[in-house]
């Protein structure tokens, strides 16, 4: 039985995979660039919230809150396309990471 978490690292192991049959780099500045692609993106979920509270005079209200959460949406999806490529075990890291925040804000399961 096929799961949502089982679909969704299938579907960023393709777009890492995508994305690495279409890079010229070398692998660590591949890395490198993935990683910084997360700058741009949490830039983009700014811009929007800025955007959805009409923040810049000139611009008034440009995004609205859906709009932060395809970009919120965009921040997560880099993220773990960078992890994966960081790491061969990204939803074991991802997990033990979870488990290890939760642990420490939440106390003992």
């Amino acid at each position: 039985m096929t799961t949502y978490d089982d679909e969704l690292w299938t579907t960023i192991d393709r777009l890492r995979d995508w994305l690495d049959s279409n890079n010229r780099r070398p692998s660590q500045e591949a890395l490198l660039l993935r990683v910084l692609k997360l700058s741009e993106e949490v830039g983009e979920v700014a811009e929007a919230v800025i955007g959805a509270v009409g923040q810049n005079p000139r611009k008034g209200v440009s995004h609205t809150w859906q709009d932060v959460e395809s970009e919120l949406c965009d921040v997560v999806v880099t993220a773990l396309v960078a992890l994966g490529t960081l790491t061969p075990d990204a939803r074991g890291a991802l997990s033990a990471h979870v488990a290890k925040l939760a642990e420490r804000s939440l106390g003992p399961a």
